[in-house]
């Protein structure tokens, strides 16, 4: 199952390492990412296309893992299936 996992906060150390840990546990795969830096203020984003083994762990299981890694660090992570991603953004 393919999810776009996007992060914004207050940039800090750890942030990528954190999500990629999450991630890893649930058993997905990072196929693609980006990141940056945002304005004076550092404002991290990062945007993740990431590949979902649901046998390990189901999308709602994931969801919450990285809501909750969010809310140690101070960050906004969403995850949102692809299809459901794209359908959002089609005009």
């Amino acid at each position: 199952m393919k999810c776009v996992v996007s992060v914004l906060g207050k940039d800090r150390t750890g942030i990528v390492a954190a999500v990629a840990t999450v991630l890893t546990e649930c058993g997905a795969n990072i196929d693609d990412i980006s990141q940056t830096i945002l304005g004076e203020d550092e404002i991290f984003s990062m945007t993740m296309l990431v590949t979902l083994n649901p046998e390990v762990c189901g999308f709602d299981a994931t969801q919450d893992r990285l809501t909750a890694a969010g809310a140690q660090m101070g960050t906004q992570i969403n995850i949102q299936r692809e299809d459901v991603f794209r359908f959002m953004h089609e005009v």
